[in-house]
């Protein structure tokens, strides 16, 4: 990182990505040093302040995110991604889990920047999601070599319609999309089953929680006893699912779920942990499609799963076409690939000034 921050200001793209906005860096424009690099992308944030008035952030954990991405030396692949979560009004930045909105706008983000070339019509490139190690293979229009961002595509959480991303996430083959091994697991008396295809989610019954699944975001939230039962059972899970202490961090997502009631697959309510997703991550909705495929899964039963198509995610507002491929192997293990439609959109690129000082 050359020159002061704060004087000379920091490279930066700031990015729609699906239904979630993010300051976009180059990671050579940043501190080498996280704690450093942390510490400078709160201030650029506005973090801590409920309201991020000396900041870029946008007052709520959805628009609170920052992606960092460089060219990859891994072979086969073209940029690395790493998602950091900032929090709003506590000076905390979550590392362990991605962010699948964001992934909407890295690909033209590293056109935007130089790192790939794009071709004259289409373009598409393999990154490497660092958070996670998966991989994925992002698509969209770049005719005469620069990215277009308008087109028809309409995708529920956003205004308006965008340019189509086609996103195609793929887990390791050595992970197994069930954590423990288990497809439920009891958790403070509750059956639960824990699922990572690209997000870490707890899937829950909502009916057990007194939850119909017609409730707003702002509705739930208010429930504090609704909010520490799910908290109790969060940082439960944490543990279970390989992510240790979770007390600090972001992950694993917590969904209650019911009965579909929009012609969908399944409703979900996503607590993202404390605040109510208004809609649902693009990595999320795939692990909650998976899992609810998975039989005797929490959820399965409600389940109302097409034939041929995507499952749609019934979210808040609105719904998530997720298409998931789930198999098992010889061994008994579950693993699932994702397909997903996203937009992203370039909202300004120039120069961020953080304050001075947290």
């Amino acid at each position: 990182m050359a020159g002061d921050p704060v004087l000379d200001g920091v490279p930066c793209m700031l990015i729609r990505g699906g239904t979630s906005k993010g300051a976009f860096f180059l990671a050579e424009d940043l501190p080498d040093d996280p704690r450093e690099r942390d510490a400078l992308l709160l201030r650029i944030m506005g973090t801590p302040d409920p309201r991020q008035v000396d900041g870029i952030g946008g007052a709520h954990p959805l628009t609170s995110k920052a992606a960092i991405v460089s060219r990859s030396e891994m072979a086969g692949i073209d940029v690395d991604y790493l998602f950091l979560q900032l929090g709003v009004d506590e000076a905390v930045v979550g590392t362990t889990q991605t962010c699948g909105n964001l992934l909407a706008g890295v690909g033209p983000f590293a056109v935007e920047r130089g790192l790939v070339d794009a071709e004259a019509s289409t373009t598409s490139l393999r990154i490497r999601m660092l958070n996670t190690d998966d991989v994925a293979t992002a698509t969209f229009a770049t005719p005469d070599g620069r990215v277009d961002y308008d087109g028809d595509v309409g995708i529920d959480g956003v205004p308006g319609t965008a340019g189509r991303i086609d996103l195609d996430v793929g887990s390791g083959p050595e992970r197994s999309l069930l954590p423990t091994g288990n497809v439920t697991d009891t958790i403070d008396g509750h059956e639960a089953t824990l699922v990572s295809n690209g997000m870490p989610v707890v899937l829950l019954r909502a009916s057990e929680f007194g939850v119909t699944g017609e409730e707003t975001p702002e509705d739930l939230e208010s429930r504090p006893e609704l909010v520490e039962a799910l908290e109790g059972i969060r940082r439960q899970a944490g543990p279970l699912m390989g992510l240790g202490d979770v007390t600090g961090q972001t992950v694993p997502k917590m969904f209650l779920l019911s009965a579909p009631r929009a012609g969908g697959a399944i409703s979900t309510r996503a607590f993202i942990p404390h605040r109510v997703h208004a809609a649902i991550g693009v990595l999320m909705a795939a692990s909650v499609a998976a899992g609810i495929r998975l039989p005797g899964a929490v959820g399965s039963e409600l389940a109302l799963l097409p034939d041929d198509g995507p499952d749609l995610i019934e979210h808040p507002s609105g719904v998530f076409p997720a298409r998931v491929s789930v198999t098992r192997d010889d061994e008994g293990t579950w693993r699932a690939t994702s397909t997903s439609i996203r937009t992203a959109r370039k909202i300004f690129d120039g120069r961020v000034f953080p304050r001075p000082r947290l």
